[in-house]
């Protein structure tokens, strides 16, 4: 979660002579709402997230003589095997995916990704990066109405109506196909010789 792996493996990379002068290397990252903000960005995970942003920084300084650049990508909440575990999280993004696909916003891992690269990285045109220097695909979740409608079913989700109320029926497919699970045409019943 923080910058040390990512640091290493550059310069493992580095040491056996296999990256371009030119490497461009990004990491992903993620802040979220005040609704988050105490358990993601406030507690442990969010030191660990501004030490990759420091990590940026010091491999950018590293880099930049041979043309190299350390980003971060800060992404929109999505299900992932770390947000499904995190308190609260998995409510805010059930009730974040009910407000972004009924606002044609929704973007899966890999319409993100294929966003990231595409308006971003390769686009021919120069980055736009916040004022710390980051890449933001976390613009359309951060929408000032998006926020707004969450934070009010927010206030009004409770066990009886959070199926009516947000898409945890979204959340939970998304999950159970990220292990495996939930993905038709298997028949998970199906005796197999392992």
């Amino acid at each position: 979660m923080g910058g040390e792996d990512w640091r290493l493996w550059i310069e493992a990379l580095q040491r056996e002579g296999v990256t371009a002068n030119s490497l461009l290397t990004v990491a992903f990252s993620y802040i979220g709402p005040d609704a988050t903000a105490a358990i993601y960005r406030d507690g442990t995970i969010g030191r660990a997230k501004e030490h990759l942003e420091q990590t940026a920084g010091k491999l950018n300084r590293h880099l930049a003589p041979a043309g190299g650049r350390a980003l971060v990508s800060i992404n929109k909440a999505l299900v992932t095997r770390a947000s499904a575990v995190i308190p609260a999280v998995p409510l805010y993004i059930s009730l974040l995916y009910r407000v972004m696909k009924a606002k044609g916003l929704h973007e899966s891992c890999i319409h993100q990704m294929y966003r990231l690269f595409a308006d971003h990285l390769y686009s021919g045109e120069p980055l736009e990066l916040d004022e710390a220097g980051r890449i933001r695909l976390d613009d359309r979740e951060m929408q000032e109405d998006v926020q707004r409608e969450v934070a009010e079913l927010w206030e009004k989700v409770e066990t009886d109506n959070i199926e009516r109320l947000s898409d945890i029926r979204g959340f939970r497919e998304e999950f159970l196909r990220h292990h495996g699970f939930g993905i038709q045409g298997v028949d998970y019943a199906e005796e197999v010789e392992p």
